[in-house]
C-alpha cells in the first residue's frame, strides 16, 4: 500500500503544484481547502491522471476546530498520514491601526493555530510509527519585520521558529521537519490579501511549480530549510548584514510604494542610530567635542 500525504491549501498555487508532484510519485492524497468546487475538480483530475487515491476535504481553516475535524475524519476512516504539508496561508495588507481585527485573527488562526494543531495531532501518530515527514510553508517574510503586513510577517516568523525548534526535538526519531520559505510567488495569494502589485515584486516572482519542486526535494531529503531562488537568498543575506532598523525601513519602503506614497531618501537617522546609545558612545562624543 502506498504512502499518503495531507496537503492544506491544495486548491491552487504551491499546494496544487505539490499535490501534482506527490501524485506523480505515486503518493495517495488527502487535499484540504476552503474552495470545495475547485478542490473536487482537482481531486478528479489528479485521480484520473495519476491513478492514485485522492480524498478532497472541504474545510475552512479559520474555524477554531478545523484541525480536530480533519484529524477525526481521517481517524474514522483509518487513513494514515505519512507526510503532512501545512501549506495553507492567508494575509491582510494595510496599516495595522486601520485593518480589520477579525480578519487579522483569521490570519493568525490559519497561519499559526491550524498549522500548530495539525502538526501536534499528526506528529503524535508519526512518533508511534517512528517515521514521517512534515513540510511547513513559511516565507522569506519570516526573517524580517513587515510594516503594513505586520501580522502576516509575524505569523511566518512563528512558523519558521516553531518548525526549527521541532527539528531539534525530533532528532533521531525518524521524523523530519522542513520549512519552505518562498519569496514572491505567482499565486492568488497577493490578490486575496488585497496587496497591490509593484514592479520590484513582479520582477522577483517565481513560478509556483518551481517553488513546489524545490520544497518537495528539500522535504524528501530531510533539509531543515528551503529558500527558493537566488534573488531570495541574496535578499536574506542582505537582511542579515544590514542593521535591523534599516532592513525594516526597506521592507516598509516596498510596502508603502504600493500606495505611491512619497518617502524621504534617508531612513530615519544616520546608520549608528540603529543601535541604542551606550555610556561609552556618549563619552566618546563628549571627548571629541
Amino acid at each position: 500500500m502506498g504512502k499518503t500525504v495531507l496537503i492544506t491549501g491544495a486548491s491552487s498555487g504551491i499546494g496544487y503544484e505539490l499535490a501534482k508532484l506527490f501524485a506523480t510519485d505515486g503518493y495517495h492524497l488527502v487535499l484540504v481547502a476552503k474552495n470545495e468546487p475547485r478542490l473536487f475538480l482537482i481531486a478528479d483530475e489528479l485521480a484520473t491522471t495519476f491513478h492514485v487515491s485522492v480524498i478532497p476535504l472541504g474545510q475552512d481553516l479559520t474555524e477554531a476546530q478545523a484541525a480536530n475535524h480533519i484529524f477525526a475524519r481521517l481517524q474514522q476512516e483509518a487513513i494514515t498520514i505519512d507526510i503532512l504539508v501545512n501549506n495553507a496561508g492567508i494575509g491582510i495588507y494595510g496599516a495595522f491601526a486601520e485593518t480589520d481585527l477579525m480578519k487579522e485573527l483569521e490570519v493568525m488562526q490559519v497561519n499559526i493555530v491550524a498549522l500548530t494543531a495539525l502538526t501536534k495531532l499528526f506528529l503524535q501518530e508519526m512518533l508511534k510509527r517512528g517515521k514521517g515527514k512534515i513540510l511547513n510553508v513559511a516565507s522569506t517574510a519570516a526573517f524580517e519585520s513587515g510594516p503594513f503586513v505586520a501580522v502576516y510577517f509575524a505569523t511566518k516568523a512563528y512558523v519558521l521558529s516553531f518548525s526549527e525548534a521541532l527539528t531539534e526535538e525530533l532528532r533521531e526519531t525518524g521524523i523530519t521537519v522542513t520549512t519552505l520559505c518562498p519569496g514572491p510567488t505567482d499565486t492568488n495569494f497577493l490578490k486575496q490579501a488585497g496587496v497591490p502589485s509593484i514592479g520590484v515584486v513582479r520582477n522577483a516572482t517565481m513560478k509556483a511549480s518551481r517553488v513546489a519542486m524545490l520544497g518537495y526535494c528539500g522535504l524528501l531529503t530531510g533539509k531543515l530549510r528551503v529558500v527558493p531562488g537566488l534573488v531570495n537568498q541574496l535578499f536574506l543575506l542582505a537582511i542579515k548584514l544590514a542593521p535591523r532598523r534599516w532592513s525594516t525601513w526597506f521592507v516598509g519602503l516596498l510596502q508603502r510604494s504600493r500606495y505611491d506614497i512619497k518617502l524621504p531618501l534617508k531612513p530615519y537617522k544616520p546608520l549608528l542610530s540603529a543601535y541604542p546609545k551606550t555610556d561609552d558612545t556618549i563619552k566618546s562624543k563628549q571627548l571629541k567635542s
